[in-house]
């Protein structure tokens, strides 16, 4: 029979028997888990699948139809003689040789002998001898043929073991199968039925802990079924792998310039490097030295692809190319996406396309809020990527060819971060360079080698040519950093310093619009800076009636109002739907599901912004489409009153858009008043003009000396607020006020017959 032998690690399981220190077998319990072990006995599970037997629960007792087959088949006789036992072993299990009935035989004497010694009588010796037979027909039959093999059968009990269970145990262990004991519970039941331990050792190992709850065999069985199902996402495996970083002496770029064809000799392996460098070294070089990185890689005939700022989103047509089923699961969804990747130049790179494809998305899978829609959003916009960049990287592709990604920027969007991974598991250099430290990157990877320098610039654009090549001098660079310690939550601001800003309309008592008027915005009430974004305390408000009556000091108080960035309007209407507007014809193309069509917008020749600066462009079309989906003007989505707001602020008067260049969020802000004496209510452009002018930061001011209802008709809601000054007086004029004066707009009368006005 076969002697128990300890192990000096747990890979001595899965040794051939003549590779043991003796012809021997294991007979461990196992009480506590590590991550080591939980590695081992899934693999001991694979093994005893294959050859062996796996017990979870319990060993079923012989039922009267085992019994009455045993019976029929070998009858009752019973003599306590290994003897008898070996000639019932030749009938009973006729595929055992000759040795492996020796040493089965050996061992239920053996046992049977020790429930004599333990005071059994005869009859109860007999029950437990055809238990055991019964359970070497029913449970143990497939592993008996093999005792005494090179590869040693394996048992693999879970659960709280009975006394007869551990007999059969026994017999088999002796008889030459390696058996573990999984016990959730600890090892006091065990040890109630062999406190010496003398059946079987104990696992010891350095930092073993309690069983997970969610630990057990079915849970193991789920892992290898999840594994077997991820491993058919792969097909056919490349036949070379990736060898990312692991040769790099970690210069940076000086990795990347380094000959592909010297990093590595291994035939199975291609040497690529992913490295992020965040902030820079040394200001004065940094863009010379970008520069002449790129003139190397040139020099090498490297394939380079350079991106700046973000991945540009695939187009509706790329995304029509992806061919795409709805799913139930991410296996599948990854499964019939990954037949889109096809390289028939090379069909082992496809198949390194395929592998990359498949563990960023199984990675991603594991990591993702649950949503099968964001995964496969995911996954497609990955392969419109591949198939854009697939020409500029692997045109030509043969080993040990490395082509060159070049990320310039923050990397700060879950889909560019994905594309970044699945690059760096292809013959690639990838190379994040985040100089500005003050803009996010959310990179991260097992893969990925990071460079970390404490200076930061501010830098966009990767030097391509000499031409986008611009070095700041040392005293440039301090001029920076002064302004960074000046201008950063001092209080103090620099020109033009912000791009982006929400108005905030102030509600006030009617003296203090006249104070506040001529106050610049950094110092009025809930002014802020906050994420780089200003608010904008305004004032939006209808003045009704003249204070005292007294016309003279109204006029004088209106006066007073005036500054060089004051625009007047003196009589309502101001702009009509009558006056010509070459916009108005592209206004539902321009405007799409409420949507503006921003690229559209400024490369038509009729846009008339083109020529102010670019942050206060998109400043005025982010406020319009505040405009439009606030719903402020009566009418908007109802009766195509958008479109007339389209076409109504992408026309504004010059002197509003001179207004608009000059305006510095954290200055002194550009202004509107509408004087209206008369009877005639403002018209649905001035409403949408004015309301509009409020959302870009202009103090706008109603005089209404009348009192009458002239203003609300159009306003839907969020009307100006309305101060009652005085005594309500009629046909007033205006006289003249200094400011921008409102231009006088001609009759489309005069326009038809080109006559002046």
């Amino acid at each position: 029979m076969f002697e128990h032998i300890k192990m000096q690690q747990l890979d001595d399981f899965f040794s051939a028997l003549d590779e043991r220190p003796a012809p021997g077998v294991f007979f461990y319990r196992i009480n506590g888990y590590t991550d080591q072990i939980a590695r081992f006995i899934q693999t001991y599970y694979e093994a005893a699948r294959k050859a062996g037997v796996i017990i979870e629960g319990k060993i079923p007792n012989p039922d009267e139809k085992n019994l009455s087959y045993y019976n029929e088949i070998m009858g009752m006789d019973f003599q306590m003689d290994q003897g008898f036992v070996l000639q019932a072993l030749k009938k009973w299990l006729p595929r055992m040789n000759d040795l492996q009935r020796r040493h089965v035989a050996a061992s239920i004497y053996d046992s049977m002998n020790s429930l004599c010694k333990a005071g059994k009588n005869e009859n109860m010796v007999k029950n437990a001898y055809i238990k055991f037979m019964c359970w070497l027909y029913y449970k143990f039959e497939r592993v008996v043929h093999l005792l005494g093999n090179q590869q040693v059968p394996k048992i693999l009990y879970e659960g709280t073991i009975s006394s007869y269970e551990l007999m059969m145990l026994q017999i088999l262990s002796h008889a030459g199968c390696d058996v573990i004991l999984l016990q959730y519970g600890g090892d006091q039941s065990y040890l109630r039925l062999d406190p010496e331990s003398a059946l079987s050792d104990r696992l010891e190992l350095p930092d073993m802990k309690e069983f997970p709850q969610t630990f057990h065999l079915r849970w193991i069985r789920e892992q290898i079924q999840k594994e077997a199902d991820q491993e058919r996402l792969y097909g056919r495996r490349p036949q070379v792998q990736n060898c990312t970083n692991a040769w790099i002496s970690g210069g940076g770029l000086s990795d990347i310039r380094q000959d592909p064809a010297a990093r590595g000799t291994d035939p199975k392996l291609f040497y690529n490097c992913f490295i992020k460098i965040d902030g820079v070294e040394d200001k004065l070089a940094y863009t010379n030295e970008l520069y002449q990185f790129h003139l190397k890689l040139q020099e090498q005939k490297r394939r380079v692809v350079i991106v700046d700022g973000g991945i540009p989103g695939p187009s509706m047509e790329e995304i029509g190319v992806i061919r795409r089923k709805n799913y139930g699961k991410p296996e599948q969804m990854i499964m019939d996406l990954s037949s889109n990747i096809s390289y028939t130049a090379s069909l082992e790179l496809q198949r390194m396309m395929v592998k990359a494809f498949v563990d960023v998305m199984l990675l991603e899978a594991g990591q993702a809020d649950g949503s099968l829609n964001r995964l496969t959003s995911q996954a497609v916009y990955l392969l419109c990527w591949l198939k854009r960049y697939q020409p500029e990287l692997f045109s030509g592709w043969k080993l040990p060819d490395i082509s060159c990604f070049i990320y310039m920027g923050g990397c700060n969007q879950d889909q560019d971060c994905l594309f970044l991974k699945f690059l760096a598991r292809l013959p690639v250099d990838v190379l994040v360079l985040h100089p500005d430290l003050d803009t996010p990157c959310s990179l991260r990877d097992d893969l990925l080698y990071e460079i970390h320098y404490t200076e930061s610039l501010q830098a966009v654009r990767f030097p391509k040519s000499g031409a986008d090549v611009q070095m700041g001098t040392a005293a440039w660079h301090a001029e920076r950093e002064l302004d960074t310690l000046m201008y950063q939550d001092s209080g103090l601001y620099r020109n033009q310093q912000y791009a982006k800003a929400n108005a905030v309309t102030l509600q006030t008592m009617y003296e203090e619009i006249p104070i506040l008027w001529k106050e610049e915005l950094k110092y009025r009430p809930n002014f802020s800076t906050i994420n780089e974004i200003v608010s904008l305390p305004v004032i939006f408000a209808k003045v009704s009636g003249v204070k005292d009556g007294v016309v003279s000091t109204y006029w004088s108080q209106v006066k007073d109002l005036m500054t060089e960035d004051t625009f007047v309007i003196r009589s309502a209407p101001f702009l009509s739907a009558t006056q010509p507007n070459p916009v108005k014809a592209h206004a539902a193309v321009f405007l799409k599901n409420g949507r503006l069509q921003r690229e559209k917008i400024k490369s038509h020749p009729d846009y008339p912004y083109g020529f102010i600066r670019e942050e206060m462009q998109e400043h005025m079309l982010d406020k319009l489409q505040l405009l439009i989906d606030q719903k402020m003007i009566w009418g908007t989505f109802e009766n195509g009153t958008e479109y007339t707001i389209v076409s109504t602020i992408l026309n504004l008067p010059k002197e509003l858009v001179r207004l608009m260049q000059r305006f510095d969020f954290t200055k002194m802000n550009p202004k509107l008043v509408y004087i209206n004496t008369g009877e005639k209510a403002i018209s649905l452009e001035d409403t949408i003009l004015t309301a509009y002018l409020n959302l870009t930061g202009f103090d706008v001011l109603f005089l209404v000396p009348t009192g009458y209802q002239c203003i609300e008709k159009y306003f839907l809601h969020r009307l100006p607020e309305e101060h009652q000054a005085g005594e309500y007086l009629y046909d007033l004029q205006a006289p003249a006020l200094s400011g921008k004066q409102q231009a006088k707009r001609p009759k489309w009368r005069d326009i038809i017959f080109k006559r002046g006005t």
